[in-house]
């Protein structure tokens, strides 16, 4: 009975193989990795031997990967990332104390950025690395310990810890609401004033964006279907807070990352409490690789901390502690 080779692949040719897949040069691959061309050569010869199989066509100018090549680049480039991952994780927590942390670069911008200079105060030796990202990190990721998300309860991770619910409320900034107090801009006393003004939005056609956006705002009002003076459209929900700030329009906001701004005076609720809306999102606190209940002490303070200003944030907008926000739905 014959029997298949069991001997281990040696990691350099695998390394040479991942680099001449990826530029589909072996100049390129031999620059990369600083060694000569024939030298990557030979480990791409050794490679194809002893795997029993050719992984390139090599013609004078052109490389190309043979059918095994490509089965095989699918299994050693992620593999080879996550070796090295493991590593650069290994040498942070040998040389110092380090938080590494995925959200979205809203909830980063007006929610965990202005709140983190209280955790430092009192964890100095412990560094920050914020990953800010509209793509969801994979929650086995060894870089990361900690993500927060926003999305529905029926679609949280089954480890996440809710933190608060979400509240949409429009805004406008005090530059517009002294104007409209002078009488040089249209009146704001009711929803249906808002037909007078410009409407600052998400551009983004998902549902997320009819959720969390005007659209679902104004058919709770009983007004959908209303046509704004003018739409204005950009990407982040704090776009659209600097643009409600500099008098540009009206923004649909989210109670929970401006409370503290409508508290100075800066951002103001031309509708009051009354304009407000629960909508069936929540953000979470999720635990990754790192982030469990044995997780380094700079993590747990971390995620201790982030769930004890969470709970001010849900005494701030009137948020019932561990209450599923889709009771407070329209």
């Amino acid at each position: 009975m014959n029997r298949l080779p069991r001997r281990p692949l040696s990691l350099d040719a695998l390394r040479a193989f991942e680099a001449v897949s990826r530029r589909l040069s072996f100049s390129g691959a031999a620059d990369e990795l600083h060694l000569t061309q024939p030298a990557i050569s030979r480990q791409i010869k050794g490679l194809e031997e002893e795997l029993g199989a050719p992984l390139f066509h090599r013609a004078t100018r052109k490389v190309e990967l043979t059918a095994a090549g490509r089965v095989l680049q699918r299994t050693v480039e992620p593999a080879l990332a996550r070796i090295d991952a493991t590593v650069r994780q290994i040498r942070m927590t040998r040389s110092r104390a380090m938080v590494s942390v995925t959200t979205f670069p809203s909830f980063a911008s007006l929610w965990l950025m202005p709140r983190l200079p209280l955790f430092e105060r009192t964890h100095a030796d412990a560094d920050i690395r914020i990953a800010a990202s509209d793509r969801f990190a994979e929650l086995d990721d060894i870089e990361l310990d900690v993500a927060l998300r926003h999305c529905r309860p029926a679609t949280a991770p089954a480890h996440a810890q809710r933190l608060f619910g979400e509240v949409l409320t429009p805004v406008i900034g005090t530059r517009l609401a002294d104007a409209i107090a002078r009488g040089e801009a249209p009146p704001l006393r009711q929803p249906t004033d808002l037909a007078l003004h410009t409407l600052l939005e998400m551009d983004d056609d998902s549902q997320h964006a009819d959720e969390l956006g005007w659209p679902a705002w104004l058919s709770a009002q009983q007004m959908a279907g209303m046509a704004p003076r003018r739409w204005i459209t950009m990407n982040y929900t704090h776009q659209q807070m600097q643009a409600a700030l500099a008098g540009q329009g009206v923004a649909l906001a989210r109670l929970a990352m401006v409370h503290d701004v409508l508290e100075r005076g800066d951002l103001v609720e031309p509708f009051g409490p009354e304009g407000r809306r629960w909508s069936p999102w929540c953000y979470w606190l999720v635990p990754l690789a790192g982030g469990s209940d044995d997780a380094r002490p700079e993590v747990q303070a971390f995620n201790r901390w982030v769930l004890a200003q969470a709970a001010a944030t849900r005494q701030a907008i009137g948020d019932v502690e561990d209450s599923d926000s889709a009771a407070h739905a329209d």
